[in-house]
């Protein structure tokens, strides 16, 4: 299991990274590929309840890499952590294949409860520079996330999100990134509907307070 993630951390470098050469330069030389395979031997010993030496490890692959991913995170294989320094995951977040993450990206929580407080991203998911993406809440399949945005709520599939607080400033059809299935985009417009619900209620809101005055 270890050297197929290995192999699909590799491809996913080679077709995200225009400067990627070949596949050895790649395990020689990017932070990203090593702090993964650094990783999933920590999970390893966190799953068998090793927790220290699972935090020993993590801690050695934050040394040489700049990168901090606790023991814990749930990482697929087919991720790529480009440029890497900065970059923080946190103990519950889960990151599904096909992600690109760039440096300086904190999939944190926003306080100190236990559970599920890091985010869930799900495939196909670029994170630009500098994101800030916090809560236990899903980001959906194919959702862009600007450089410095914080997002703080869900996105739906194939969003783009910019700013802080994170807005959503597009939803792209599944098909532009070649999804031939519509349930991503079903799952885009129930979003989009309950936003506008939420608006219109807020609206309304408003304008009776308004009146009350």
């Amino acid at each position: 299991m270890w050297f197929k993630n290995l192999r699909a951390d590799v491809k996913a470098a080679k077709q995200n990274d225009p400067a990627a050469r070949n596949a050895f330069e790649i395990l020689l030389t990017y932070s990203g590929v090593h702090a993964l395979s650094w990783h999933r031997v920590a999970y390893f010993f966190h799953k068998i309840k090793l927790k220290l030496i699972a935090r020993i490890i993590s801690q050695m692959a934050r040394f040489f890499t700049g990168i901090e991913i606790h023991p814990a995170a749930k990482i697929e294989g087919g991720v790529f952590i480009d440029h890497g320094m900065g970059v923080v995951i946190g103990e519950t977040a889960e990151v599904h294949k096909g992600t690109v993450i760039y440096q300086g990206v904190t999939l944190g929580g926003t306080g100190k409860e236990r559970g599920k407080r890091h985010p869930t991203i799900m495939e196909n998911v670029t994170i630009s520079a500098g994101a800030k993406v916090l809560g236990g809440f899903t980001v959906g399949e194919g959702a862009k996330i600007g450089a410095g945005a914080v997002v703080l709520k869900e996105i739906p599939p194939y969003a783009t999100v910019v700013g802080v607080p994170g807005r959503i400033v597009r939803i792209r059809p599944p098909e532009a990134d070649g999804v031939k299935s519509g349930i991503a985009a079903l799952h885009a417009l129930s979003f989009e509907a309950k936003e506008a619900q939420a608006k219109e209620a807020a609206r309304i809101a408003e304008e009776a307070s308004k009146k009350k005055k």
